[in-house]
């Protein structure tokens, strides 16, 4: 994740108040996309879930989600 511009190959979407941006194309490869900020003992973070946290090999070996 990083602070960025909407650029015309970007894709938008709102989760929790809070404004994201995905390539166009990536975006249709891995919707539905829904971002959680979780706090665990390893600290805290966004959880991303989408299409390939079903997938295998995607991210999160164990059908999880990925943490940035």
């Amino acid at each position: 994740m990083a602070l960025d511009e909407p650029a015309d190959s970007d894709e938008t979407f709102v989760e929790k108040d809070l404004t994201f941006l995905v390539n166009k194309e990536l975006f249709n490869e891995v919707k539905p996309i829904s971002i959680d900020f979780v706090e665990s003992d390893m600290g805290a973070g966004f959880m991303v879930h989408s299409a390939l946290s079903n997938k295998e090999g995607g991210c999160g070996s164990k059908g999880g989600s990925c943490s940035c």
